[in-house]
């Protein structure tokens, strides 16, 4: 699974950690997040993410 940075704000999503504030259990990866989560920082959509290289 990939981890994916917000280009805003520099939040990392890790898949092992999921986002529990938003009820996105640990073990899910970033194409499986719904399309209105947004980044718990900045607030920015799931489309302003891009995978770490």
């Amino acid at each position: 699974m990939e981890n994916y940075v917000c280009q805003t704000c520099g939040y990392e999503y890790l898949p092992e950690v999921g986002d529990l504030d938003s009820d996105i259990p640990p073990g899910t990866p970033f194409g499986e997040l719904p399309d209105d989560w947004v980044c718990p920082v900045c607030g920015v959509m799931k489309e302003d993410f891009e995978p770490v290289e």
